[in-house]
């Protein structure tokens, strides 16, 4: 085995190093000896047999043992090791640690996924009940309660609405609001429709940015997965607790035949983590008999006894926001993430039974179609003193004005007839031409529209590039920037306009 001998060892003996094979030419002096100043490690290499520091021992350095530990930087899907990859520009000192390499794109992805799982479940994990509460996100949306961003739009009045309402109700049936709230079904998710208001939050969210069978889907994955409630307030739904005790990766693949699910799964994690934080705090303001709980003046004692028993329970509950005043509960659901003012409108309309004109795809396109909000470049669209050129309408900003302009006996059978108008008729769907199947069969609000957007025959190719994500708004409510992979936490309302 050879012996590397260090150049201070050679210094201090008194006689020269004997090679068993001298050199053909004479020895040099020992100052000649010396490695040059770029090979600052050079030394002798002594063996039974012994040959001189030449070129070709040089070249032999990477296959030694030093160079092999560099194998352990080796990158992933093989793109070399980190010394293949550019140097820095500053030189270093040979023991000084390396900067760290630049990274391909692919690498970034990579490795921004799995440090983006582990980061999600370290943050939510809900081991420790006193954990620092999620950062809140800007529930406002821009919106004011009681005021209409188009003060100066005087559409639409109550006669209008009340004659959309006749005439859609001569094809699609008279709609009429329940009068009690049915039983939670455990094959359809719904947008609200049950009695237990955290129940119509979830599956509301589950149901934005796919088909109703698709968050149907989603749905029965969790009661698969995490069995339903058999008693209490959420009887016959999903228990929530399971479920905000679970891995995020868990709910995931409970819910992945839904669409969105990684995005949907982390939402539905973090909504239940503050659910229950909420429901501690006011079970031990309630218990203290404090008296600044919202909501807390028109609970009865029994109502109060059992709030206190549903957190010490941990039994998941939104029910309080039907103590709430309608400005109180939309703003106490918009500050989860990924519920906008369209979910949150569809939890009071549905589950609080609530007057509420909850704006989708279809009721976007359909207010647009109407008039019932100032176009593009209409000057009576911006605010009182701004400047500009006006960009249009978007859902929330429809939402704010008609929540102002229609009437309250109106706005549940105008949202339902718009949703069954906007998806069955052949001219009023979002994707639609007059070579349509159907167009020859008429409208009945016909001569009320002024129809815009997209058409099926001589569409462009950006048009047609788009036609995958029309069709997604044509069977769902887009709601959290979900088109772009669809994306992130909140609402991004431009997305839907059809």
């Amino acid at each position: 085995m050879a012996t590397r001998v260090t150049r201070s060892a050679v210094n201090n003996t008194s006689e020269p190093v004997q090679l068993s094979s001298p050199p053909s030419t004479p020895a040099p002096s020992s100052k000649k000896r010396k490695a040059p100043k770029s090979e600052p490690t050079a030394a002798f290499t002594l063996s039974s047999k012994a040959v001189p520091v030449t070129p070709k021992s040089t070249r032999k350095r990477p296959r030694t043992a030093a160079v092999k530990e560099e194998d352990i930087n080796e990158l992933p899907h093989n793109l070399g090791r980190i010394p293949d990859l550019p140097l820095p520009k500053t030189k270093t000192d040979a023991g000084s640690p390396a900067k760290k390499p630049r990274k391909s794109r692919k690498i970034e992805k990579d490795v921004l996924t799995k440090s983006e799982g582990v980061e999600d479940l370290v943050e939510k994990a809900t081991a420790t009940p006193k954990r620092a509460p999620s950062k809140s996100k800007n529930s406002s949306y821009g919106l004011i309660p009681g005021q209409t961003p188009y003060p100066n739009w005087s559409h639409p009045t109550a006669e209008e609405c009340g004659e959309v309402t006749r005439l859609l109700s001569t094809v699609h049936g008279v709609v009429k609001p329940p009068a009690t709230i049915p039983m939670p079904s455990l094959t359809v998710s719904g947008c609200g429709e049950v009695p237990s208001v955290l129940d119509a939050l979830i599956r509301t969210r589950l149901s934005a940015a796919t088909s109703g069978t698709n968050s149907s889907r989603a749905f029965a994955g969790l009661v698969a997965k995490f069995g339903i409630l058999k008693e209490g307030v959420g009887k016959g739904s999903v228990d929530w607790n399971k479920v905000r005790l679970a891995d995020v990766k868990d709910i995931f693949q409970a819910i992945k035949s839904g669409g969105l699910a990684d995005v949907k799964s982390k939402d539905i994690k973090k909504i239940l983590q503050m659910v229950w934080e909420e429901n501690q705090e006011r079970g031990a303001a309630l218990a203290s008999s404090a008296s600044n709980v919202k909501g807390s003046a028109n609970q009865a004692p029994e109502e109060k006894n059992a709030e206190i028993v549903r957190a010490e329970d941990n039994v998941l509950s939104l029910d309080h926001l039907h103590l709430m005043s309608n400005d109180d509960a939309f703003n106490a659901m918009t500050k989860y993430p990924g519920i906008g003012p369209k979910t949150a409108s569809c939890v009071l309309l549905f589950c609080l039974q609530r007057p509420s004109f909850a704006v989708d795809t279809h009721v976007f396109r359909l207010c647009k179609w109407l008039g019932w909000v100032p176009p593009p470049g209409d000057e009576r669209g911006l605010a009182p003193g701004a400047k500009g050129k006006f960009a249009g309408p978007n859902r929330n900003s429809t939402y704010a004005h008609c929540e102002i302009r229609i009437p309250d006996h109106l706005k549940y059978p105008l949202h339902q007839l718009f949703i069954k108008h906007g998806k069955t008729c052949p001219r009023c769907r979002a994707i639609t031409g007059e070579n349509s199947e159907g167009w020859d069969n008429g409208c009945v609000i016909d001569h009320l529209v002024q129809r815009s957007g997209g058409r099926k025959d001589g569409g462009s190719p950006a048009k047609k590039a788009n036609k995958k994500k029309r069709v997604i708004e044509e069977d769902d409510d887009v709601e959290s920037s979900e088109l772009s992979d669809l994306v992130s936490d909140d609402e991004v309302d431009e997305v839907s306009s059809g």
